[in-house]
């Protein structure tokens, strides 16, 4: 699975950086979070819920962050199993660009491989849950940098 965007988000570069850096911003804006709490430096523990067609986990996993240059890019890395429903592993390159001052363009490359039944449900599936996924998560993540409590249905 590959996805390639961008996202115009309403907050300065800095306020943009803070927020996907913030720990409670994150664990409220990912949908279907139950869990994000700091291992080590730039390290992450994740637990997370997750559907894909008809087959819906819970993930326990672990995020990374490398390559950072604040505030402008890093790279998450991702690992999770769901047990006998899969798991879960890729990278995604984030990259931060000033659009005036309170604009910031978000620039992302993100790609995945998945394994068991999270696989067998087939690659448009997949790719559909992982688009939903990015969809909401920005959806918060934009509320929460607009002033408002960030919800995930």
């Amino acid at each position: 699975m590959q996805l390639n965007r961008e996202r115009q988000l309403p907050a300065s570069l800095q306020d943009t950086w803070t927020a996907l850096n913030d720990v409670t911003v994150l664990q409220t804006c990912i949908p279907g979070c139950e869990a994000l709490t700091p291992a080590a430096e730039g390290e992450f523990d994740l637990l997370i819920v997750a559907a894909v067609g008809p087959v819906k986990a819970k993930f326990k996993g672990k995020l990374r962050l490398t390559d950072l240059t604040p505030p402008e890019r890093y790279t998450i890395h991702f690992e999770g199993q769901g047990g006998v429903a899969g798991h879960a592993k890729g990278s995604a390159h984030v990259e931060l660009q000033p659009c005036g001052d309170n604009e910031t363009t978000l620039k992302y490359s993100a790609h995945a491989i998945v394994g068991g039944k999270v696989a067998q449900v087939g690659a448009r599936l997949v790719d559909m849950a992982a688009q939903k996924l990015a969809n909401d998560f920005f959806a918060a993540l934009e509320q929460h940098l607009r002033g408002g409590v960030a919800a995930i249905s």
